[in-house]
């Protein structure tokens, strides 16, 4: 194999890379980290001291690529597959690139302080949290109002990161009933089959995430 992904099936940022390998059939093998072995732990960090996954390793080129936007990146420049998953038009990867931030920063974020918070029994004010993630619901209903994809007119790299940020927030905080456009491009993500199977690959695992109970049973 080309690639190796040093990874966990429940890590969202992991899923990201994952719909993106899947998407276009990227030849790759799997390398499970468990962050309690420190065994697990000092071989991560040989790859990326930071000692965060994903990583990517690419044998061929002796390169370590951590961060899951960078791999996207990286994978669409070395190792593309019949849909570019960043547009080569400069406006439409911006705009990619733009909303992938989105999901990265303001649903990703907030949700992880939140999950953070019950996982370490912290019980501090997730107000702000909360008010965060309701933004950015009511932004991308009127966002998705007359769009089949967030970004681009294709499937992106900006839908990769919306998997798992949607996925995980919607179990912390429900999308709002008037938010019709944004629950329907849930669904259609969800229905593509890198998405679905990503999500079988995690269903062992979902029992160790801290909002495991939230989850709903058609994922389970």
């Amino acid at each position: 194999m080309p690639l190796t992904l040093y990874y966990h099936p429940l890590s969202s940022y992991c899923h990201k890379v994952l719909v993106a390998l899947y998407e276009n059939g990227v030849e790759f093998e799997k390398r499970l980290v468990d962050l309690a072995s420190e065994a697990d732990r000092a071989e991560l960090q040989a790859r990326w001291p930071i000692g965060k996954f994903p990583v990517v390793h690419d044998h061929a080129r002796q390169r370590d690529v951590p961060e899951s936007t960078i791999i996207i990146e990286y994978l669409d420049r070395f190792y593309p597959g019949p849909q570019p998953l960043v547009p080569e038009d400069w406006e439409a990867a911006l705009e990619v690139r733009l909303w992938d931030r989105f999901f990265d920063l303001y649903v990703q974020g907030p949700m992880q302080r939140i999950v953070a918070d019950r996982l370490f029994s912290a019980h501090g004010d997730l107000t702000k949290e909360r008010a965060l993630l309701t933004t950015a619901y009511y932004m991308l209903e009127r966002r998705m109002a007359s769009r089949i994809w967030v970004a681009s007119e294709a499937f992106s790299m900006a839908d990769c990161a919306a998997v798992p940020a949607l996925f995980y927030a919607s179990t912390l905080l429900p999308f709002p009933g008037d938010c019709g456009h944004l629950s329907a491009y849930f669904e259609r993500l969800i229905q593509r089959p890198s998405v679905q199977r990503v999500i079988d690959e995690a269903k062992p695992y979902f029992q160790f995430y801290p909002f495991a109970e939230a989850i709903p049973l058609r994922f389970r």
